[in-house]
């Protein structure tokens, strides 16, 4: 899934590396030190209401038409999808009570009772709909390829408009029985499906209602939370859905989502007392002073989610490979996790994270060389491909607005620059709607980026450059890396087997390059002590205002 993080206004930008370290290193030493009292967090407080900053004003709370962090955080509160996930991010049922197939290819789903928020039974059908919408050309879904994929049956043909939806392989047996079929063995299938983009809709509120549907007046939900109060750039307010399937064991009564851009406002309105839970990312060079102040309140959990820039690689200069790989090479990635986001990143030298489920890693060759012998290599190949003192390599570097996005944009072109000399990068700054439509129409050359596992198995990450993959936008195109991906669901294939060709892939990546891997993510937020169930071990990162309570302080 599409990572957004914390964003501020665009300020002038410091083209040095040594003033891009000097924003990193500012403190604020005078910030109260926060709640020190103990809670008991099984005595509630009266008023069970919770406020968590969400970073940017989502694109749309449509869950076939989004790709964004922001955006699934605020639908996983309002809909279910066949599976769900618990506290540590383990699959678990959720308007599925259960699933089964003896070959991996043919699946049957026992849709739970539950009703939509406006009393409508929740049926098999609801997924038959929402599926085909998704698929549908006329949705323009920049998730389309998610079911293609999963290999479910139909969904390429459809997808490029070949086929009618209803070829889809995907049918309800009846009210409460599922059947989807698949065109190649995937064992992890269930997993896939607690993703957005395959989360249910109620058919008769999008007819009725159109692209209008999720206004608060108008939404209809089979989820915990329902919209109420919807501000633009300010807050989106949820409230109790009291036709959920399990709200007897929902506790808290209102979710408000604030949509502050800056992490330093953020962190700023939480020792105010204003926010209860911060967004996935504090300002660097605050970290180190909010640890000492406020002690355990700091919470840094792992994240499944990788840090890149992504080339265009259809458009010159990068759709030369060289480029792309001098570019790769140059940068100090450790120069960037030690100094400038400073709070347990690590370098990363291929796509998917080292820690997710069922990956064989690879180690390139280059990554045990010094820094000195990455910067030859990088020299020679930007000479072969026609850079030089007398003829430079200039191109523009696109990224979201952000705190931290803005520091590491800075530092990077200043780290080519200082170990490259004849490479100057211009810093693009837009704000997060703007920046999405313009990767998405192609008009960038290499563009800030970042990937979370919308499951935890490595084709969650591969899948994304795929040959075709609608949130492929640098339009990476290798019949071998293809190749390798098509194989690791063939007949046969083992776990072992599966891991061993999802490195290949890696290995392929790294000699193509489509995109510099910069850093796998940690998630560091500021969490209150009244928050009880807040998840500190889920590496999806999936929080859900069901499962929390708010203790008494």
């Amino acid at each position: 899934m599409r990572k957004s993080t914390s964003l501020v206004n665009t300020v002038f930008l410091p083209t040095t590396l040594a003033l891009a370290m000097m924003m990193v290193g500012c403190g604020d030493k005078s910030a109260s030190s926060g709640s020190s009292a103990k809670v008991d967090p099984n005595v509630l407080a009266d008023k069970q209401e919770l406020v968590i900053n969400n970073a940017a004003e989502p694109e749309s709370l449509d869950p076939q038409k989004v790709s964004g962090v922001p955006e699934a955080a605020v639908i996983r509160q309002m809909l279910v999808g066949l599976t769900t996930t618990d506290r540590d991010g383990k699959t678990i049922p959720g308007m599925a009570e259960s699933w089964e197939s003896t070959d991996n290819k043919v699946w049957t789903f026992k849709i739970r009772d539950a009703k939509w928020s406006n009393g409508d039974p929740v049926t098999a059908n609801d997924f038959v709909y929402s599926w085909r919408r998704l698929l549908d050309p006329n949705t323009a879904s920049p998730y389309a390829s998610y079911l293609v994929d999963a290999k479910v049956a139909g969904a390429e043909a459809i997808m490029e408009g070949k086929a009618a939806v209803d070829s889809l392989g995907v049918k309800a047996l009846d009210d409460k029985t599922l059947q989807v079929t698949l065109s190649e063995p995937v064992p992890y299938f269930p997993d896939t499906l607690i993703h957005t983009s395959v989360k249910p809709v109620n058919q008769k509120a999008v007819e009725q209602f159109g692209d209008k549907w999720t206004d608060p007046a108008n939404i209809v939900v089979n989820g915990p939370y329902k919209i109420s109060e919807w501000q633009v750039n300010d807050k989106i307010v949820l409230t109790r859905n009291e036709s959920y399937y399990d709200n007897a064991n929902t506790t808290l009564e209102k979710i408000t989502m604030l949509a502050i851009p800056s992490s330093t406002t953020d962190v700023a309105r939480y020792q105010a007392g204003e926010i209860d839970v911060t967004n996935e990312e504090l300002p660097s060079e605050q970290f180190k002073s909010l640890k000492e102040q406020l002690g355990d309140e700091v919470s840094v959990s792992p994240m499944l989610c990788t840090y890149y820039y992504e080339f265009n690689t259809v458009k010159p200069p990068f759709n030369d490979a060289r480029v792309r790989r001098a570019l790769a090479l140059a940068l100090d990635r450790n120069t960037i996790t030690d100094k400038v986001v400073g709070q347990g990143q690590t370098p990363a030298y291929q796509l998917t994270p080292v820690s997710t489920n069922g990956m064989e890693n690879n180690t390139p060759e280059w990554q045990n060389w010094d820094q000195a012998r990455r910067v030859e290599e990088a020299k020679k190949l930007l000479n072969e491909a026609g850079y030089s003192e007398s003829k430079p390599l200039k191109f523009e570097l696109l990224y979201n607005t952000s705190d931290n996005h803005k520091k590491i944009a800075v530092a990077a072109s200043s780290l080519w620059k200082q170990s490259l000399g004849f490479v100057d990068v211009s810093l693009i700054n837009k704000e997060w709607k703007t920046y999405l439509d313009t990767r998405r129409n192609g008009n960038y050359q290499v563009a800030r980026a970042g990937w979370c596992g919308d499951y935890n198995e490595p084709s969650t990450f591969l899948n994304i450059v795929k040959s075709g993959n609608s949130n492929n936008q640098g339009k990476y195109s290798s019949a071998a890396f293809d190749s390798l991906m098509t194989q690791t669901l063939k007949a046969g294939v083992t776990p072992e087997q599966r891991a061993n060709l999802y490195k290949q892939a890696e290995v392929q990546l790294d000699k193509d390059m489509p995109n510099i891997n910069v850093y796998h993510y940690v998630s560091p937020r500021l969490i209150k002590p009244y928050v009880v169930g807040f998840p500190v071990n889920d590496p999806l990162n999936n929080w859900q205002g069901k499962d929390l309570k708010i203790a008494k302080h």
